[in-house]
């Protein structure tokens, strides 16, 4: 069967299925699943996340960047 782009499942925010409130910045291995190889934040249309939790996302990566956890721009 073909692939047909007008029955794409809908994504849904994990952190929601998950019933996450709040996005601790020290879980390094949950926020790395969020940055790209060059270490940009991915967008909400590629995670599939909420804006509540895109927001927290985002907050939580700066954070980690800040105390040294994650890496600011990855080097080739």
């Amino acid at each position: 069967m073909a692939f047909n782009p007008r029955f794409r499942r809908k994504k849904v925010c994990k952190f929601c299925e998950r019933k996450i409130d709040e996005i601790d910045y020290k879980k390094v291995d949950v926020l790395k699943r969020y940055l790209s190889e060059k270490g940009k934040i991915f967008s909400r249309r590629m995670t599939g996340t909420c804006a509540f939790h895109q927001r927290q996302l985002t907050l939580a990566v700066k954070r980690a960047r800040m105390v040294a956890l994650l890496p600011f721009v990855e080097n080739k």
